[in-house]
């Protein structure tokens, strides 16, 4: 199943390293868009879905930010929005 993430990060120190993590765990940037990502989901879509939060809070760690929110789709299946809680080092989900 195709992925689409889509990040709102603040104050990223080095988007390089924070992409270059991304890269390696199979999301690759969408030329044009400066922080949403493709990637290929193989796994069950819970398991994908903590995949990504586990993917991203690695990326967040590896350099600085203010605060970030992602969204992502798995295949046609729209995921909720999460936020970094950097207390907890983990993402919450956003109640609609």
């Amino acid at each position: 199943m195709n992925v689409v993430l889509v990040v709102d990060v603040t104050k990223l120190k080095d988007k390089e390293i924070f992409n270059k993590h991304l890269k390696k765990e199979g999301f690759v940037p969408i030329k044009g868009e400066p922080f949403a990502y493709n990637g290929e989901a193989h796994t069950h879509l819970f398991n994908t879905r903590a995949y990504i939060l586990e993917v991203v809070s690695k990326a967040l760690g590896k350099t600085y930010f203010d605060s970030c929110k992602i969204m992502f789709q798995i295949g046609d299946n729209p995921m909720e929005v999460y936020v970094y809680n950097k207390e907890k080092n983990d993402f919450l989900e956003i109640s609609a």
